[in-house]
């Protein structure tokens, strides 16, 4: 059965993030330096690895410290074509120069740290993500599937990749094109795998940035559902954790223009114009 396939390559998606146990501790700790000295993780992903920023923060079972950076231009897919379609998404991935626009909105810290997700590793709007953040001191975390990015070729034209501005790869561990299973008599497999490993990745980073957060007399404060806890305190959880994620937000738009200049031209040549 076609079922039974997809389970299994999923377990094996399972050995892949566990080899990677060393890497996750690291990412971990580098997250929770970030976080103790009250600034923010950034994640990004474009197109779907969107998923994986949203799987971090927020959700239940998850705690302030990070910083989602989701743009609906790159993301929103639920149209999939016409007005705000995919094929403007995929467009807009590949543009160069919108991720120095994007981050233009934030004051970057050396102390802040980054987390970004492409599957091929290869659109250069998440490459160039990665690479605004190593220009500012940040330290990047890239999450990829190692063997379909290998086999990909970069938008950019000089050929760099996600993984070549990363201080730290994961591999999601999903093989080549990502669908996993092949179907008798069907030309093209299905049933991807990267979501799964992405999110066995972003959520391993999790439990042991948790414990390290506890263990500095820091515990988060985890959103949490009432049948687990009780109406009352979870939303006692919600409302302190979400006050927490403006009061460490707002840090990051105190002195924005102050640090950082504007570029003298926009992306098509434009002159940038003060507001």
């Amino acid at each position: 059965m076609m079922i039974h396939t997809y389970l299994q390559k999923c377990r094996h998606l399972i050995d892949v993030v566990e080899r990677q146990t060393a890497e996750l501790q690291q990412a971990a700790q580098w997250f929770a330096d970030t976080i103790l000295a009250g600034r923010m993780v950034h994640v990004f992903g474009s197109g779907h690895s969107r998923i994986m920023v949203e799987e971090m923060w927020p959700r239940y079972g998850s705690f302030p410290g990070f910083n989602p950076i989701v743009e609906l231009s790159l993301t929103f897919h639920n149209l999939v074509v016409g007005a705000n379609g995919q094929r403007q998404a995929m467009f807009l991935e590949n543009v160069p120069g919108l991720a120095e626009r994007i981050l233009r909105n934030y004051d970057l810290s050396g102390q802040d740290s980054a987390l970004v997700i492409s599957s091929s590793g290869s659109n250069v709007v998440p490459i160039e993500m990665a690479e605004e953040f190593q220009k500012r001191g940040v330290k990047v975390v890239a999450i990829i599937t190692r063997e379909h990015a290998e086999r990909s070729t970069s938008k950019r034209k000089d050929g760099l990749k996600l993984s070549d501005f990363a201080d730290l790869v994961l591999d999601t561990g999903a093989p080549v094109g990502d669908a996993m299973v092949t179907v008798p008599n069907l030309e093209t497999p299905v049933s991807p795998g990267s979501t799964v490993g992405g999110a066995l990745i972003i959520n391993s980073i999790k439990a042991e940035l948790a414990r390290l957060l506890t263990e500095a007399g820091q515990p988060p404060k985890v959103l949490t559902a009432g049948a687990v806890v009780g109406s009352e305190r979870a939303t006692e959880l919600f409302e302190a954790a979400y006050d927490e994620h403006a009061h460490r937000l707002a840090k990051l738009y105190a002195q924005v223009g102050q640090t950082a200049s504007l570029p003298t031209q926009g992306p098509a040549g434009a002159p940038v114009q003060s507001v």
